[in-house]
């Protein structure tokens, strides 16, 4: 067993394997709590996404190969993180902050999270105007925009 940055590897013998660099991502499961929960409307928007995800996520990583965090806000202070993995093999997206590196994080209030999604306000517009901050790689977050657009009927 040995650490490198916040990842643990463990190395063991396994007698049927697929190939040599075989792995598995573990992660603490945490119980997820219901949209209701947290009284959040974009919850409701990522369950959403999560569905789609399931159904076309192994054409959308082929096609995005990132990862992206959402970091939604209330009062100024982060309230739940949402990521959605686009390098596995058939993506997912799960709550909470992203177990690799992201690529893009977007950071906003679920109001103007539900702004853009219900297109009252542009993502351009959001960002010029202070109210979406993003961190990372600007462009994967147009590639997103449209990627989304084609596949998650919302």
């Amino acid at each position: 067993m040995w650490k490198e940055g916040k990842k643990i590897y463990v190395q063991s013998k396994i007698k049927e394997a697929a190939d040599s660099s075989s792995y598995v991502a573990l992660r603490s499961a945490s119980p997820k709590p219901s949209a209701k929960a947290t009284g959040l409307r974009s919850d409701l928007i990522f369950e959403e996404i999560g569905h789609s995800i399931k159904q076309v996520g192994s054409q959308l990583a082929t096609k995005v190969n990132a990862v992206f965090q959402w970091d939604i806000t209330s009062n100024g202070k982060v309230v739940v993180q949402w990521t959605l993995d686009l390098k596995t093999g058939s993506g997912e997206i799960y709550r909470g902050a992203s177990c690799s590196p992201a690529d893009t994080i977007f950071i906003l209030s679920d109001h103007d999270f539900m702004d853009l999604v219900l297109g009252k306000i542009k993502p351009q517009r959001a960002l010029f105007v202070g109210r979406l901050k993003v961190k990372g790689n600007i462009m994967l977050g147009q590639k997103l925009v449209m990627i989304l657009k084609d596949h998650v009927k919302l």
